[in-house]
């Protein structure tokens, strides 16, 4: 789950694994697999830091055991 905040200034925390995609037009414009878009305060290359670094959070406690 990543943080960002919505054009209005509200938080909100979004899964990461459900974004679609990000675009500028200029307002930062987050789709979601549902289809459902969300304008976005924040810039474009902070939500790809975002998801980047949740998922090195995630995957950098995951341990493979080779056999």
């Amino acid at each position: 789950m990543i943080k960002l905040k919505k054009i209005n200034g509200e938080e909100i925390v979004v899964n990461a694994s459900l974004i679609e995609s990000i675009q500028s037009t200029p307002d930062t414009v987050l789709t979601l697999t549902s289809n459902k878009k969300i304008l976005l305060m924040d810039e474009v290359d902070e939500v790809i830091e975002k998801v980047i670094n949740y998922y090195q959070r995630i995957y950098s406690s995951v341990r493979i055991e080779k056999g």
